[in-house]
């Protein structure tokens, strides 16, 4: 009994020293408040839209406010555009009440849905090779914010690509412009991913839009990481983009336009390639030009015709003997003597 006494007399003396010490902190106490949920919420009904090169679409954004909440004039959307490296944003549009801006190559391009009260959803219009990627819907109500992500897809084809020069010559920004030569862009890895899927097989390696360097193999072989591996996309991992140099994967979508093998009573050297197509009202068609009339259209032609980057290719959309027995694809003659003429020419034509 005396030990329990002892025992609660130290408890009060410690207590009484403990509130002499920090009494000061009753004028500091921490209130907790309890919330029923977010008082702002954002969200899509659809994380991927699938478009085209000249085409629109529409991505989707929309946000749910607290009842409660008075309504606020100054609520503002905002629309950004993630780099493929995520290192930063690009401004797409900005809406506060009656004021809308659209940004850079954006302008004039993009706009609010505007289907209902709470709906942020960007349209954007005349799409370009570009626009591809994540876009980011930002609601910012006063104290409040939510964000949500999008992707914009587009209907197209990646293909590798080497200049005359040869292989593995261009760093990455070569490899940029190699591609925008070609129209086209680099291409991302989902893009190559997903023609990995589709069958593609490449054994060098090259550029993406992330900077990394990669190659997609369906076939495993010695020459390319091993015959014993099992097929994938092999990588490199991020490369340093000014020193070091590969091949690059472009991607392409439709284009408005029209491409064709030009009839011609001979074959031409490349010079004058460039001037039957242009006496036709036409330029010479691109790398990409063939790859996108060959895998969207359909385009079938068995004669090696000359291309704007010296290369001479033909599209097979359905294999046969002396074109392609074994399978459909985009034959590559190299790059030959541009004074031969050994081959015809495919032109392009633009439509305004």
């Amino acid at each position: 009994m005396m030990f329990l006494l002892t025992l609660f007399l130290l408890s009060v003396s410690h207590a009484d020293k403990f509130e002499d010490a920090y009494s000061d902190l009753e004028h500091y106490r921490t209130i907790y408040i309890s919330e029923n949920g977010p008082r702002l919420t954002v969200d899509t009904a659809q994380p991927k839209v699938i478009s085209r090169r000249g085409g629109n679409a529409t991505l989707p954004c929309k946000f749910k406010r607290d009842p409660s909440s008075v309504p606020n004039p100054k609520l503002r959307i905002k629309w950004t555009k993630l780099t493929s490296d995520y290192l930063k944003e690009i401004n797409v549009f900005v809406a506060m009440g009656f004021h809308k801006k659209s940004y850079g190559p954006f302008h004039g391009r993009v706009h609010l849905l505007n289907d209902g009260e709470n709906d942020a959803s960007l349209v954007i219009a005349d799409i370009t090779l570009e626009d591809y990627g994540k876009y980011k819907c930002e609601i910012i109500d006063g104290l409040e914010d939510d964000t949500t992500v999008v992707t914009l897809d587009l209907q197209g084809i990646v293909f590798p690509y080497f200049p005359r020069l040869g292989r593995y010559i261009l760093n990455f920004y070569d490899a940029e412009k190699a591609c925008r030569d070609q129209d086209a862009i680099v291409a991302s890895f989902e893009q190559l991913y997903d023609a990995w899927r589709d069958g593609l097989d490449w054994c060098n390696a090259g550029w993406l839009s992330d900077g990394s360097v990669q190659y997609p193999i369906t076939k495993p072989r010695e020459p390319c990481g091993g015959k014993n591996t099992i097929p994938g996309v092999r990588t490199y991992g991020t490369r340093d983009k000014q020193k070091e140099r590969y091949d690059v994967y472009c991607f392409t979508s439709n284009f408005r336009g029209r491409f064709y093998y030009l009839i011609h009573p001979s074959k031409v050297t490349y010079d004058e390639a460039v001037q039957a197509c242009k006496k036709d009202g036409a330029q010479m068609a691109k790398v990409g030009q063939m790859y996108a009339a060959w895998k969207l259209l359909g385009y079938d032609r068995c004669d090696a015709g000359w291309l704007a980057d010296g290369s001479v290719r033909y599209p097979i959309s359905r294999p046969r003997r002396r074109c392609s027995p074994t399978e459909a694809a985009v034959r590559f003659s190299g790059f030959p003597d541009k004074k031969q003429k050994l081959y015809g020419v495919y032109c392009y034509k633009s439509e305004k």
